[in-house]
């Protein structure tokens, strides 16, 4: 599961539905679960190690450093290695070939835990919070501000495959690139909005992440001058309609993307969006390992 589109929108919706059973079955009973991370992480490694002793299984977790990835040995030989031992591998990388190149040799089951161009497992979190919310997720309006990383690629396919409408608010050098539009509009309704204002206009909930993302702190000044005027603030957020929640993947920075008052206020589900990627990852884990 390399990224959302890996997904029917009937896999989407059955994950959700198992990321809801309580108490989960302890299918990994004596399993393992290697969890390589090439990036610090605080929610997807305390949420993914959780999710696995949920289900009963171990989780190893390896830093990058530790085995040499492709470095030390290659990455087909860890892979291979790791199946010996392991019922599923999640890897967290900056390149996302290193997850294709693990796949294609279809040794071991691959969770995607984040990669430059996708972050699948935030975006099963995320529906799984508005589901929560809303009791359903078609019909209602998402709306993005902000960069068009791997976090928005994700959650842009995700909610398009859930019948939720889109709308992408992004400057100019930092939109979604063209094949995952596409491939998003193969599900449901996707615009680009040419202001911040316009996106949100009647949204349901209003969604962002960081401006600059672990490996690109040099690109800080120029990226805090692109992206002003994409703040989520009260102001924006009163241009949503009413009840509107807000989501932020996090770690967040108040007083750049998005403001205290919002982030910490009653339309904030940031928390309860943190607690559902344990929730979802175990979820994921039942849909693959079942």
């Amino acid at each position: 599961m390399l990224d959302i589109d890996d997904l029917t929108p009937e896999d989407l919706t059955a994950i959700l539905d198992w990321a809801e059973v309580m108490p989960p079955p302890a299918i990994m009973s004596g399993r393992g679960a290697a969890l390589i991370f090439e990036k610090p992480s605080n929610r997807t490694r305390n949420s993914t190690e959780m999710a696995v002793v949920g289900l009963g299984g171990h989780p190893v977790t390896i830093r990058a450093e530790e085995i040499g990835l492709g470095v030390r040995e290659p990455i087909a030989d860890v892979t291979k290695v790791l199946a010996q031992y392991h019922a599923v591998l999640g890897a967290r990388v900056f390149d996302h070939r290193v997850l294709e190149e693990m796949a294609a040799l279809d040794a071991i089951p691959i969770v995607n835990l984040l990669s430059d161009v996708a972050h699948p497992c935030q975006a099963l979190a995320d529906l799984l919070t508005l589901r929560q919310h809303w009791g359903s997720l078609s019909g209602h309006t998402l709306a993005w501000v902000g960069d068009g990383n791997n976090v928005a690629r994700s959650l842009t396919l995700a909610a398009a495959m859930a019948g939720i409408g889109v709308r992408l608010a992004c400057p100019a050098g930092h939109a979604i690139d063209e094949v995952a539009l596409d491939a998003a509009r193969g599900y449901g309704a996707v615009e680009v909005a040419a202001r911040p204002q316009d996106a949100v206009a009647g949204a349901d909930v209003v969604v962002t992440d960081t401006w600059v993302s672990m490996g690109q702190e040099a690109e800080s000044a120029s990226r805090a001058d692109a992206f002003a005027g994409y703040q989520v603030d009260a102001e924006l957020m009163a241009g949503a309609s009413p009840g509107a929640v807000f989501l932020h993947c996090l770690p967040a920075h108040r007083g750049e993307e998005v403001t205290g008052e919002v982030i910490d206020g009653p339309s904030s589900l940031v928390w309860t969006e943190a607690a559902n990627r344990m929730h979802a990852a175990r979820g994921l884990l039942l849909w693959m390992l079942r």
